[in-house]
């Protein structure tokens, strides 16, 4: 049995749209799943709107299901969580997680989902690949007991990055944004806050996630002898100018880029899918319902995405909902 499937598409760079798609029945060994909720996830799916992804980058900034090619037109997302009605008899009626665009319905391999733990709620498993890219982070940071930490950049992948911090012993840890209504997002999940200029210095870790040039130079003004910045941020085209001069090479300052795609070098007997399944084991704090900032139904996604792109509406991770019906 066939069915049709809609699905939100880049016809061209800044121009939204939802296509119908035929799907075959699920064969042996997948699953026929219908999405639930998906998330935008502002930074990394705004920039693909834009038309930003920088050829050399192509083939790295593939999604595991992306249909296209970068710039457009192109299927593009990695949130969605959804209710399993064909498939292995272990699966079928189990929510769970794929790394797959917004569409209503998809077929996927069994292996590509991970079921949504029942203590979970499905509107907040949304986040699992955003957290998923913070526990990498921090596998590459290695934070130790009483570090001094600071996180710059209050975005979806800075707050999660922040949260998981809130709960190492002994550390000290202050979100700082430009932006001063991330004083609440941070009071949510349990760190303090700060605006760039009032920033606390002598860090022994700064997590940079602003992508912004002014960001990554105050984040290496906030380090200390020795300190580290752990770069998560994607620049996309951009150049981006660094201050390596001054104190950097007396202070013996350290710049280090943390990527999802690979899994950190420190946990290299881990899986991607025990990466994931961490992530989700994580969301049973409430506190990261603070990351969902806005919701639409799927049918306002091609007028939602060129206003989440302007920042006409401020977003961490924007909600999409999908009706019962589809």
């Amino acid at each position: 049995m066939n069915y049709i499937a809609r699905a939100f598409w880049l016809g061209r760079p800044g121009l939204g749209e939802i296509r119908n798609t035929e799907l075959p029945g699920p064969e042996e060994g997948e699953v026929l799943v219908r999405s639930l909720f998906s998330g935008v996830s502002r930074g990394t799916e705004t920039l693909v709107f834009r038309g930003g992804v920088p050829q050399s980058q192509h083939a790295a900034m593939r999604a595991p299901f992306q249909e296209g090619d970068f710039p457009a037109p192109v299927k593009y997302g990695y949130l969605n969580v959804g209710l399993v009605e064909e498939g292995p008899d272990e699966l079928v009626g189990r929510t769970v997680f794929c790394l797959y665009p917004h569409q209503t319905r998809y077929v996927v391999p069994a292996a590509a989902v991970t079921v949504v733990p029942e203590n979970i709620p499905a509107e907040r498993a949304v986040l699992a690949g955003t957290v998923e890219t913070a526990v990498n982070a921090l596998w590459d940071a290695a934070p130790l007991v009483g570090d001094r930490i600071a996180v710059v950049g209050g975005g979806m992948v800075g707050c999660s990055v922040a949260a998981l911090l809130a709960r190492f012993p002994g550390v000290h840890v202050q979100l700082v944004d430009a932006d001063p209504a991330r004083a609440k997002t941070a009071e949510a999940l349990g760190v303090d806050f700060a605006l760039p200029e009032d920033a606390l210095g002598e860090r022994d870790l700064v997590v940079h996630a602003s992508a912004t040039e002014q960001g990554l130079a105050r984040a290496l003004e906030l380090l200390a002898a020795e300190g580290t910045v752990v770069e998560l941020s994607w620049y996309g085209d951009r150049k981006v100018s660094l201050p390596l001069g001054e104190a950097f090479h007396s202070r013996r300052l350290t710049i280090r880029s943390s990527q999802v795609g690979t899994v950190s070098p420190a946990r290299a007997n881990r899986s991607y899918a025990d990466r994931l399944a961490i992530a989700l084991d994580l969301l049973a704090d409430p506190a990261l319902d603070a990351l969902v900032t806005g919701e639409c139904a799927f049918e306002e996604l091609p007028d939602v995405m060129p206003r989440l792109a302007s920042g006409e509406i401020p977003a961490l991770c924007h909600r999409v909902r999908y009706a019962d019906t589809d």
